[in-house]
């Protein structure tokens, strides 16, 4: 082979071994821009976060039933954030828009979809959360004004009423809010007009504390919760009788104990101080069954209950909030505060093997 012939050999070696080179350094370039594209547009899920879902159908705040919610989203009601520590789940609900059963109020919520009997019951729901808005409007003499429901107990059966309620609630101009919780009672007889609530403090005031004017604001308390603040629950239910633990950082912790299967609110004589004045000059001045809730399968639910509505306050002084909702317009009420947030950084339910399927409760109601 001559001296042209082997310079020629060399220079297509050198340059093929070049090409190759180039090549993989092109490929290995492309494959990690494809990662990364990957990575930035990954979804992170609610149940990524706090893999429960399993046990829960979720309603969202146009009353859908979107069912179990594993790998799901809506940027509207139901998404992740992380607050630059930790991945959260978010439920919003404006305050106005289609409701879910017969509820006159918006909630982006969690239901289990099995319930328990509370004589039987060995049953309990654990929750760390911050709320981080309520409505910035509604008149401050409602009861319900200014406040979102964060945990339940529900009752499946006979007049579905509620053994518990956790709610939050913040006046405008307020730093700190309430946290508060509610035992309603299962009214006796038929006619389930006359049930009432029963609030309970756990940091700064009960559900009672109102203004005096439809923009008159009460005092703020001295030991509430700020919003973004976080704070934790637990509720268990056992052999009929419910224990609620309220946690958090530099607030005192608070226990409570309610029997949900022998009532203390037999007789008119029992209807508490506070529901005389709330409830019983609106009609709502019942009693409850001896039993309480005894036989009626009660479930958990989770999330954001708004109770705040655009209902006039000449209805019920107790609920209806008379506040703004743009004719249910989402976009305009999360655009000048007028909704509830609530977001979850963790979450555990236990379920006995007694409890059973709740499939009928979403047939009546859905």
């Amino acid at each position: 082979m001559n001296t042209k012939n082997i310079s020629t050999t060399t220079t297509l070696i050198v340059l093929s071994i070049f090409l190759t080179l180039n090549s993989c350094k092109n490929e290995t370039k492309k494959d990690v821009k494809e990662n990364n594209k990957d990575e930035v547009i990954q979804t992170v899920y609610a149940s990524d976060v706090i893999p429960f879902f399993d046990d829960w159908k979720l309603i969202l705040g146009d009353g859908s039933n979107v069912g179990i919610a594993n790998n799901f989203e809506n940027k509207d009601f139901f998404y992740t954030a992380n607050d630059g520590t930790n991945d959260w789940v978010v439920f919003k609900a404006p305050n106005g828009g289609d409701t879910h059963g017969t509820s006159n109020n918006t909630r982006t919520e969690l239901a289990q979809v099995k319930k328990w009997y509370p004589k039987t019951a060995n049953d309990k729901l654990t929750a760390t959360l911050k709320v981080m808005n309520v409505s910035a409007t509604g008149d401050a003499r409602v009861a319900a004004s200014h406040a979102v429901v964060v945990g339940q107990i529900h009752s499946a059966d006979k007049h579905e009423n509620e053994p518990l309620k956790i709610f939050y609630k913040k006046f405008p101009g307020h730093t700190k809010g309430s946290v508060f919780w509610h035992y309603e009672i299962n009214t006796a007889g038929d006619d389930n007009s006359g049930r009432w609530d029963y609030s309970t403090a756990v940091w700064g005031n009960d559900f009672s504390v109102v203004g005096a004017e439809a923009n008159t604001y009460p005092e703020e308390p001295k030991d509430g919760i700020a919003l973004g603040e976080e704070f934790s629950y637990e509720i268990e239910v056992k052999d009929g009788i419910m224990n609620l633990k309220f946690t958090s950082k530099d607030h005192e912790t608070k226990t409570f104990t309610k029997n949900l299967i022998e009532s203390e609110y037999t007789t008119a004589a029992d209807i508490p101080e506070q529901t005389q004045k709330l409830f019983v000059p609106i009609g709502q001045d019942g009693v409850e069954r001896q039993e309480a809730y005894t036989g009626e399968g009660c479930f958990f639910k989770l999330g954001a209950y708004n109770q705040t509505n655009g209902k006039s306050a000449e209805v019920n002084k107790n609920w209806c909030s008379g506040a703004e909702t743009h004719g249910g317009d989402i976009e305009k009420q999360y655009a000048d505060g007028n909704y509830a947030e609530v977001w979850f950084k963790t979450g555990s339910i236990y379920v006995s093997d007694d409890a059973v399927s709740n499939e009928e409760y979403f047939s009546k109601n859905d």
